[in-house]
């Protein structure tokens, strides 16, 4: 099994509330921190535009890279949102996980939605379900 990912009520935080900004586009961003806990949002933009698939630019992605290691931060997670549907990975998402050791962290911005942050380790065609732990900051 799995670890959980390990990520702190304001890093949570930051993630649903830039989903609900971006209520009809798929939001996007990176996830760091050290030890394996997740501390901190570098929210991106989302180049394609769409409600149903997100991309980072790659200047933007070099950006948040050295930033990131500039802060001697962990790349740990990508999030992106789903305003429409289920937060679970399309066919698009696992063929577009381009990081197998991280956490991709899916977003419903949806008040109703029974499970508003969920967590998938995806590599190649294998998708598993984590644990999502909130953790003090």
């Amino acid at each position: 099994m799995s670890p959980p990912v390990r990520i702190t009520r304001e890093a949570l935080y930051a993630v649903l509330a830039h989903a609900r900004r971006e209520r009809g586009l798929e939001c996007c961003g990176l996830l760091a921190g050290r030890a394996g806990v997740i501390t901190t949002v570098f929210p991106a933009q989302n180049s394609l535009a769409s409600a149903v698939a997100f991309e980072i630019a790659p200047t933007e992605l070099f950006q948040l890279f050295h930033r990131m290691r500039e802060l001697a931060l962990d790349h740990l997670g990508i999030y992106h949102s789903h305003p429409a549907g289920e937060n679970a990975p399309s066919p698009t998402d696992i063929e577009r996980a381009y990081y197998p050791d991280v956490a991709y962290v899916i977003v419903s911005p949806r008040e109703d939605s029974p499970w508003p942050v969920r967590a998938f380790s995806i590599r190649g065609e294998g998708v598993a379900e984590l644990a999502v732990e909130t953790v003090q900051g």
